[in-house]
Protein backbone atom coordinates (compact mmCIF):
# COMPACT_ATOMS: atom_id res chain seq x y z
CA UNK A 1 0.00 0.00 0.00
CA UNK A 2 1.10 3.71 -0.69
CA UNK A 3 2.31 5.38 2.14
CA UNK A 4 -0.72 7.84 2.96
CA UNK A 5 1.54 9.67 5.01
CA UNK A 6 4.16 10.87 2.51
CA UNK A 7 0.88 12.03 0.64
CA UNK A 8 -0.83 13.24 2.76
CA UNK A 9 2.67 15.78 4.32
CA UNK A 10 3.25 16.60 0.03
CA UNK A 11 -0.27 17.90 0.04
CA UNK A 12 0.19 19.99 3.13
CA UNK A 13 3.40 21.97 2.04
CA UNK A 14 1.35 22.52 -1.30
CA UNK A 15 -1.30 23.84 0.69
CA UNK A 16 0.40 25.88 3.31
CA UNK A 17 2.53 27.45 0.68
CA UNK A 18 -1.06 28.72 -0.84
CA UNK A 19 -2.08 30.03 2.63
CA UNK A 20 0.64 31.97 2.65
CA UNK A 21 0.39 33.43 -0.63
CA UNK A 22 -3.80 34.64 0.34
CA UNK A 23 -2.48 35.44 3.57
CA UNK A 24 0.79 36.21 4.22
CA UNK A 25 2.43 35.25 7.74
CA UNK A 26 3.17 38.62 9.41
CA UNK A 27 -0.68 39.66 8.38
CA UNK A 28 -1.44 36.25 10.28
CA UNK A 29 0.39 37.26 13.23
CA UNK A 30 -0.89 40.57 13.69
CA UNK A 31 -4.28 38.82 14.01
CA UNK A 32 -3.09 36.25 16.50
CA UNK A 33 -1.48 38.58 18.63
CA UNK A 34 -4.49 40.01 19.43
CA UNK A 35 -5.57 37.40 21.37
CA UNK A 36 -2.86 36.60 22.98
CA UNK A 37 -3.86 37.80 26.08
CA UNK A 38 -6.56 35.64 26.38
CA UNK A 39 -5.51 32.52 27.79
CA UNK A 40 -7.03 29.16 26.47
CA UNK A 41 -8.25 25.70 28.95
CA UNK A 42 -5.21 23.76 29.32
CA UNK A 43 -5.91 19.51 28.00
CA UNK A 44 -3.10 18.37 30.45
CA UNK A 45 -4.71 19.44 33.27
CA UNK A 46 -8.08 18.48 31.98
CA UNK A 47 -6.65 15.15 31.44
CA UNK A 48 -4.86 15.42 35.03
CA UNK A 49 -7.99 15.72 36.57
CA UNK A 50 -10.64 14.28 34.28
CA UNK A 51 -12.50 11.14 35.35
CA UNK A 52 -13.19 9.86 31.77
CA UNK A 53 -9.60 11.15 30.08
CA UNK A 54 -11.36 11.16 26.89
CA UNK A 55 -10.64 13.24 23.98
CA UNK A 56 -13.74 12.78 22.18
CA UNK A 57 -12.76 13.27 18.07
CA UNK A 58 -15.05 14.84 15.78
CA UNK A 59 -13.89 13.55 12.52
CA UNK A 60 -16.27 13.26 9.42
CA UNK A 61 -14.31 11.42 7.22
CA UNK A 62 -10.83 8.92 6.50
CA UNK A 63 -8.81 8.08 3.83
CA UNK A 64 -8.72 4.76 5.02
CA UNK A 65 -12.49 4.71 5.43
CA UNK A 66 -14.27 7.49 3.30
CA UNK A 67 -17.07 9.36 4.65
CA UNK A 68 -18.22 8.16 8.34
CA UNK A 69 -20.20 10.83 9.13
CA UNK A 70 -20.42 13.85 6.09
CA UNK A 71 -23.42 15.25 7.95
CA UNK A 72 -21.79 15.86 11.21
CA UNK A 73 -22.36 19.04 12.55
CA UNK A 74 -19.42 20.93 14.24
CA UNK A 75 -21.93 23.19 16.08
CA UNK A 76 -23.68 19.89 17.26
CA UNK A 77 -21.35 16.69 18.25
CA UNK A 78 -18.36 18.93 20.11
CA UNK A 79 -21.04 20.01 22.17
CA UNK A 80 -22.95 16.92 22.72
CA UNK A 81 -19.48 15.54 23.59
CA UNK A 82 -18.95 17.95 26.37
CA UNK A 83 -22.18 17.40 27.32
CA UNK A 84 -21.60 13.64 28.00
CA UNK A 85 -18.58 14.15 29.90
CA UNK A 86 -15.35 14.21 27.50
CA UNK A 87 -12.31 15.60 29.52
CA UNK A 88 -11.48 17.12 25.36
CA UNK A 89 -12.14 17.28 22.08
CA UNK A 90 -10.14 16.67 18.92
CA UNK A 91 -11.22 18.10 15.90
CA UNK A 92 -9.99 17.18 12.49
CA UNK A 93 -8.99 20.32 10.41
CA UNK A 94 -7.76 18.67 7.44
CA UNK A 95 -9.98 19.35 4.58
CA UNK A 96 -8.22 17.53 1.61
CA UNK A 97 -8.36 13.98 3.64
CA UNK A 98 -10.23 14.03 6.46
CA UNK A 99 -12.92 16.74 5.49
CA UNK A 100 -12.03 19.34 8.13
CA UNK A 101 -11.70 22.89 8.70
CA UNK A 102 -10.23 25.38 10.93
CA UNK A 103 -13.66 26.88 11.23
CA UNK A 104 -15.32 23.79 12.85
CA UNK A 105 -13.07 24.75 15.90
CA UNK A 106 -14.30 28.18 15.91
CA UNK A 107 -17.75 26.92 15.67
CA UNK A 108 -17.65 24.59 18.24
CA UNK A 109 -16.60 27.56 20.37
CA UNK A 110 -19.30 29.72 19.33
CA UNK A 111 -21.77 26.80 19.87
CA UNK A 112 -20.68 26.61 23.86
CA UNK A 113 -17.77 24.52 24.07
CA UNK A 114 -15.25 25.57 26.79
CA UNK A 115 -13.54 22.46 27.29
CA UNK A 116 -9.70 22.19 25.76
CA UNK A 117 -10.12 21.69 22.06
CA UNK A 118 -7.05 19.65 20.26
CA UNK A 119 -6.22 21.15 17.00
CA UNK A 120 -5.24 17.56 14.52
CA UNK A 121 -3.82 18.35 11.61
CA UNK A 122 -0.42 17.45 9.46
CA UNK A 123 1.34 20.49 11.53
CA UNK A 124 4.67 20.94 9.82
CA UNK A 125 4.66 24.89 9.46
CA UNK A 126 4.70 27.72 12.08
CA UNK A 127 1.85 29.46 9.68
CA UNK A 128 -0.09 26.38 11.07
CA UNK A 129 -0.15 27.01 14.79
CA UNK A 130 -0.92 31.06 13.99
CA UNK A 131 -3.76 29.19 12.58
CA UNK A 132 -4.06 27.32 15.11
CA UNK A 133 -4.54 29.90 17.81
CA UNK A 134 -6.71 31.95 15.86
CA UNK A 135 -9.32 29.61 15.17
CA UNK A 136 -9.93 28.62 19.22
CA UNK A 137 -7.52 25.22 19.54
CA UNK A 138 -6.18 24.89 23.09
CA UNK A 139 -3.58 22.80 21.93
CA UNK A 140 -1.94 21.26 18.42
CA UNK A 141 -1.08 17.66 17.54
CA UNK A 142 2.91 17.03 16.45
CA UNK A 143 3.62 13.89 14.49
CA UNK A 144 7.36 12.44 14.92
CA UNK A 145 6.73 10.94 11.99
CA UNK A 146 6.32 14.33 10.13
CA UNK A 147 9.40 16.32 11.66
CA UNK A 148 13.21 16.00 12.08
CA UNK A 149 13.74 16.43 15.94
CA UNK A 150 14.99 19.87 14.97
CA UNK A 151 11.72 20.91 13.00
CA UNK A 152 9.78 19.48 16.02
CA UNK A 153 12.14 21.53 18.91
CA UNK A 154 11.37 24.48 16.68
CA UNK A 155 7.25 23.75 16.72
CA UNK A 156 6.99 23.13 20.25
CA UNK A 157 8.95 26.42 21.48
CA UNK A 158 6.50 28.28 18.74
CA UNK A 159 3.40 26.74 20.08
CA UNK A 160 4.29 27.53 23.90
CA UNK A 161 5.33 31.01 23.03
CA UNK A 162 1.59 31.15 21.59
CA UNK A 163 0.01 29.66 24.65
CA UNK A 164 -0.79 26.62 22.98
CA UNK A 165 0.20 23.23 24.46
CA UNK A 166 1.86 20.39 22.30
CA UNK A 167 0.54 16.50 22.01
CA UNK A 168 3.82 14.88 20.50
CA UNK A 169 2.81 11.59 18.73
CA UNK A 170 4.77 8.65 18.48
CA UNK A 171 4.28 5.32 16.88
CA UNK A 172 7.32 3.73 16.84
CA UNK A 173 10.30 3.18 19.18
CA UNK A 174 12.62 5.20 17.25
CA UNK A 175 10.51 8.51 17.84
CA UNK A 176 10.46 7.68 21.75
CA UNK A 177 13.53 10.60 21.58
CA UNK A 178 11.20 12.66 20.49
CA UNK A 179 9.96 12.94 24.13
CA UNK A 180 13.18 14.42 25.20
CA UNK A 181 12.32 17.85 23.95
CA UNK A 182 9.69 18.40 26.55
CA UNK A 183 6.08 18.13 25.20
CA UNK A 184 3.25 18.51 27.13
CA UNK A 185 1.67 15.38 26.42
CA UNK A 186 3.13 12.69 24.93
CA UNK A 187 0.50 10.54 22.50
CA UNK A 188 1.02 6.53 21.22
CA UNK A 189 -1.04 5.98 17.72
CA UNK A 190 -1.87 2.63 17.41
CA UNK A 191 -2.36 3.29 14.15
CA UNK A 192 0.44 2.73 11.57
CA UNK A 193 0.20 6.12 9.57
CA UNK A 194 1.98 4.51 6.15
CA UNK A 195 -0.84 1.59 6.19
CA UNK A 196 -3.44 2.75 8.37
CA UNK A 197 -3.26 -0.69 10.06
CA UNK A 198 -4.24 -0.10 13.75
CA UNK A 199 -3.07 -2.52 16.92
CA UNK A 200 -3.74 -1.05 20.49
CA UNK A 201 -0.63 -3.29 21.55
CA UNK A 202 1.18 -0.09 20.01
CA UNK A 203 0.41 1.91 23.05
CA UNK A 204 1.21 -0.68 25.97
CA UNK A 205 4.50 -1.62 24.27
CA UNK A 206 5.54 1.54 23.58
CA UNK A 207 4.44 2.76 27.14
CA UNK A 208 6.90 0.57 28.75
CA UNK A 209 9.60 2.01 27.01
CA UNK A 210 8.94 5.51 27.43
CA UNK A 211 8.55 5.27 31.03
CA UNK A 212 11.96 3.20 31.08
CA UNK A 213 13.37 6.55 28.93
CA UNK A 214 12.21 8.76 31.22
CA UNK A 215 14.23 7.90 34.18
CA UNK A 216 17.62 7.44 32.21
CA UNK A 217 20.79 9.45 32.52
CA UNK A 218 19.87 10.81 28.90
CA UNK A 219 17.18 13.25 30.02
CA UNK A 220 20.62 14.95 31.79
CA UNK A 221 18.57 15.34 34.96
CA UNK A 222 18.76 13.68 38.69
CA UNK A 223 14.84 14.84 38.56
CA UNK A 224 12.52 12.74 36.19
CA UNK A 225 8.78 13.57 35.21
CA UNK A 226 6.78 10.73 33.87
CA UNK A 227 5.32 12.17 30.75
CA UNK A 228 1.26 12.80 30.40
CA UNK A 229 0.62 9.46 28.45
CA UNK A 230 -2.42 9.52 25.57
CA UNK A 231 -3.58 6.69 23.67
CA UNK A 232 -4.72 7.18 20.36
CA UNK A 233 -7.01 5.39 17.85
CA UNK A 234 -8.47 2.10 18.17
CA UNK A 235 -10.33 1.85 21.29
CA UNK A 236 -13.39 0.85 21.10
CA UNK A 237 -14.09 -1.02 23.93
CA UNK A 238 -14.49 0.62 27.61
CA UNK A 239 -12.38 -2.42 29.08
CA UNK A 240 -9.10 -1.14 26.75
CA UNK A 241 -9.62 1.87 28.43
CA UNK A 242 -9.42 0.43 31.70
CA UNK A 243 -6.36 -1.09 30.56
CA UNK A 244 -4.57 1.28 29.51
CA UNK A 245 -5.38 3.33 32.37
CA UNK A 246 -3.58 0.56 34.01
CA UNK A 247 -0.74 0.94 31.85
CA UNK A 248 -0.14 4.68 32.77
CA UNK A 249 -2.12 6.43 30.06
CA UNK A 250 -4.29 9.61 31.01
CA UNK A 251 -6.11 10.69 27.55
CA UNK A 252 -7.79 8.42 25.37
CA UNK A 253 -8.31 9.82 21.93
CA UNK A 254 -11.57 8.00 20.43
CA UNK A 255 -13.05 9.04 17.58
CA UNK A 256 -14.54 6.49 14.83
CA UNK A 257 -16.13 4.51 17.74
CA UNK A 258 -18.46 7.71 18.54
CA UNK A 259 -18.87 8.81 15.07
CA UNK A 260 -20.00 6.09 13.31
CA UNK A 261 -23.10 6.40 15.51
CA UNK A 262 -26.16 8.25 14.96
CA UNK A 263 -26.11 10.34 18.04
CA UNK A 264 -21.71 10.59 18.77
CA UNK A 265 -22.72 12.00 22.14
CA UNK A 266 -25.26 9.49 23.36
CA UNK A 267 -22.09 6.81 22.75
CA UNK A 268 -20.23 8.55 24.37
CA UNK A 269 -22.03 9.31 27.59
CA UNK A 270 -22.70 5.51 27.17
CA UNK A 271 -18.96 4.77 27.01
CA UNK A 272 -18.24 6.53 29.89
CA UNK A 273 -20.43 5.01 32.03
CA UNK A 274 -19.22 1.42 31.25
CA UNK A 275 -16.03 2.63 31.60
CA UNK A 276 -16.75 3.86 35.26
CA UNK A 277 -19.00 1.15 36.05
CA UNK A 278 -16.25 -1.40 37.19
CA UNK A 279 -14.00 0.70 38.70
Amino acid sequence: MQDILQEIVAHKRQEVARFKQLLPQSELQRHVEAMLEFAVPSMAQALVFSESGIIAEFKRRSPSKGWIKEEGRADEIPLAYQQAGAAAISILTDEHFFGGRDEFITTARHSGVQIPVLYKNFVIDEYQLLQARLCGASAVLLIAACLTRNECSALIRSAHELGLEVLLEMHAEEELEYAELSPDLCGINNRNLGSFVTDVQTSFRLAERLHSLCNAPIYGSTTHRSPILVSESGISLPQTVRDLRAAGFRGFLIGETFMKTPDPGLTLQQFIGKVNDNQ
